[in-house]
């Protein structure tokens, strides 16, 4: 019987309905992936920090890449690419992690702009299908003369009201969870800089201290 309604719904709001159900369908399949791929991603940072600086400060190395190699998350790539530039300088270090950073992060911002792109369009989809319904509300009027009983206009405008629940219903909560990721992004972004400041500092120290 649901199912049922919903179909009648559909059909009732027009052709417009179809983008704005998938709008939603690739809404879905983007959060969905999205959110198991950041929970994939995310560690304790601090602990994991403890860990490095622990290795670091006994100068084992190879242990220390063996860690990053196990953890398979974003922070601990970008450790290993400073790490294996341990007795470089300064500045080699900062690149490599700098290099490592611009490959990672756009790997935890993947199809976030298609995310924002279906909260945009599924209430503009909405829109344009209030003006179609009002299109067809008033060329009915036209077409008999303004004699018209209000089954005449009630195409018209159950298309217009249908399309706009449809857009915002869709929209709302893609812009709200969109939201959320990039807060999430974010978060993870600053954690992998204060723990890449962090670790230049630990290398250009140890080296430092092995060279005197």
């Amino acid at each position: 019987m649901r199912d049922y309604f919903l179909v009648d719904i559909i059909i009732r709001g027009g052709i417009l309905m179809w983008p704005i159900m998938l709008c939603s369908i690739i809404g879905l399949a983007v959060i969905i992936e999205r959110f198991f791929a950041l929970r994939r991603a995310d560690i304790d940072t601090r602990e994991f920090m403890d860990v490095m600086r622990q290795l670091l400060r006994q100068n084992r190395i190879r242990e220390a890449i063996e860690v990053c190699d196990e953890a398979q998350v974003p922070v601990a790539r970008i450790m290993k690419a400073g790490i294996l530039k341990h007795n470089r300088s300064k500045e080699d270090i900062r690149e490599a992690i700098e290099d490592a950073g611009r490959f990672e992060i756009p790997r935890l911002e993947r199809y976030l702009s298609a995310l924002a792109t279906c909260s945009n369009i599924a209430p503009l989809l909405g829109l344009l299908g209030t003006v179609q319904g009002l299109i067809k509300a008033f060329s009915q009027i036209q077409l008999k003369g303004g004699q018209v009983k209000p089954s005449d206009l009630a195409e018209g405008i159950g298309n217009a009201l249908i399309t706009t629940a449809a857009g915002l219903t869709v929209a709302i909560p893609i812009i709200v969870i969109y939201n959320y990721f990039v807060t999430r992004v974010d978060g993870m972004v600053l954690e992998m800089e204060m723990s890449s400041s962090e670790l230049i500092e630990l290398l250009t120290r140890h080296h430092g201290e092995r060279e005197i």
